[in-house]
């Protein structure tokens, strides 16, 4: 456990942020595997068929860790407040109901997969082994909540390193899985989807044990497993808006990727590759924004709003730090990133489309550290509304703009809407926070007088 309310926030920050970090590009990896995998040994319409599949659940994914991220703020105020009874009523409600919404999910997106692609408009010849893929991916909906509700519950009382030790087991795990499946013995598309499904019930299943063996303090037991209606609405106030903001943005992306679709097969081979790069480069500054949550929701449940500013401008100067790192790296490499995606006779293609789109979405990267910093500290004090009209603006904007832009000028056209989008985010969110933090600054000079 980790207490926020005492000490550096720098120090507290960096140690909570690195491993979240690495975790996410520990998930992304084993997503990236399994395309590289598939690319190289099943094909270019397998590729393409993992790429019109994923933005699709990431909307099932990020609606469901954004219920947990919320509620893992409301579980951090409880710790930074002493108050673990209410902790532990919390982790109780948010288990129980995202359980069953979760079961719920798969079993709707399980029947729904071939009507999916048929909004999306998928070519008929990788539409029928998308809908495979993409029915057996919906049945891990339930191993996932699971696992990112555990992890929120680690992740609120400053323990961000165990998840990790979690998420990089199953990597290799997923790894040796597809290397021996797929490109030892060739197997189908069929046998990638269910790698990534016994991972998925292989990082739950850790994340219960560990709990129930190393911190049963944090689990509820006898009564607190009870209904509780205001506990219940409290994780609703938290949960659902953050469940709302992180769905908000794979829609975007479904709709861009049916824009995307009628570019050809290269062109969704191609972004289905900078997605993943965009991934790598992007979510590790949603680490450093969880960091900011989780060190703001602990100090504003112990009251200690000089530390909440401190905390933020520390943050953001991380996230800018890091944009521009990442910025570097991913120019200097863009050929050789798509280039891990894909061989043969289409490879050229694809390397040319995905690199020239690279070339320019590599120095919009800074713009989303900064969006991911202001969606940290509204979290983290509670102003959850604020998140879901950033991303809304952001998203609708970037979408709009995609398909102005996508069909003149390919998918670097979505490189431009994705800067457009998150300048006006920034638009909105900049002169919010300024005014919060002028709030904090008054009252804590108020307070010390």
């Amino acid at each position: 456990m980790r207490d926020m309310t005492e000490g550096s926030p720098f120090s507290h920050l960096w140690r909570y942020a690195l491993p979240l970090l690495l975790a996410n590009w520990l998930q992304l990896a084993y997503n990236a595997v399994d395309s590289m995998i598939a690319g190289r040994f099943i094909g270019q319409n397998a590729l393409a068929a993992e790429g019109i599949a994923a933005p699709v659940m990431n909307l099932v994914i990020l609606s469901i860790s954004g219920l947990c991220i919320g509620a893992g703020i409301l579980m951090s105020e409880h710790f930074g407040a002493k108050d673990m009874p209410s902790l532990r009523k919390t982790v109780a409600v948010t288990l129980r109901s995202g359980i069953l919404l979760s079961g719920l999910l798969a079993m709707a997106g399980f029947l729904l997969s071939g009507s999916i692609m048929k909004w999306m408009g998928v070519p008929d010849d990788i539409s029928g082994i998308t809908a495979v893929y993409l029915r057996i991916t919906f049945l891990g909906a339930p191993f996932t909540f699971t696992y990112n509700a555990l992890a929120a519950v680690m992740k609120s009382v400053g323990d961000s390193k165990t998840p990790l030790k979690f998420l990089a087991f199953c990597s290799i795990l997923n790894a040796v899985l597809d290397l021996i499946l797929l490109g030892i013995f060739h197997m189908g598309i069929i046998t990638s989807a269910s790698t990534t499904l016994f991972a998925e019930a292989a990082s739950a299943f850790l994340a219960i044990r560990y709990l129930i063996v190393k911190n049963p303090e944090l689990l509820p037991s006898g009564s607190e497993w009870n209904y509780d209606r205001d506990v219940f609405r409290d994780v609703v106030h938290y949960g659902a808006p953050t469940a709302i903001q992180q769905a908000i943005q794979p829609i975007g992306k479904v709709l861009i990727q049916g824009q995307v679709n009628l570019l050809g097969v290269s062109s969704i081979a191609a972004f289905h590759a900078v997605t993943r790069a965009d991934d790598f480069a992007c979510i590790p500054e949603q680490g450093i924004s969880s960091a900011i949550s989780t060190y703001i929701a602990q100090n504003r449940g112990a009251g200690k709003e000089k530390r909440i500013r401190k905390g933020f401008y520390t943050g953001i100067a991380m996230e800018v730090s890091y944009g521009c790192l990442i910025a570097l790296i991913t120019f200097a490499l863009r050929a050789f990133i798509v280039g891990m995606f894909v061989s043969g006779e289409a490879a050229e293609d694809v390397v040319a489309i995905g690199s020239n789109y690279l070339s320019l979405m590599a120095f919009l990267y800074i713009l989303p550290g900064l969006t991911n910093g202001f969606q940290g500290f509204f979290r983290g004090m509670g102003r959850m509304r604020m998140t879901i009209i950033g991303t809304a603006v952001q998203i609708s904007f970037r979408t709009l703009f995609t398909y102005i832009l996508a069909p003149k000028i390919g998918i670097r056209g979505v490189a431009m809407g994705s800067g457009i989008g998150w300048g006006l985010m920034l638009l909105i969110e900049v002169p919010a926070a300024l005014w919060s933090l002028r709030k904090i600054r008054l009252k804590s000079e108020q307070d010390f007088s």
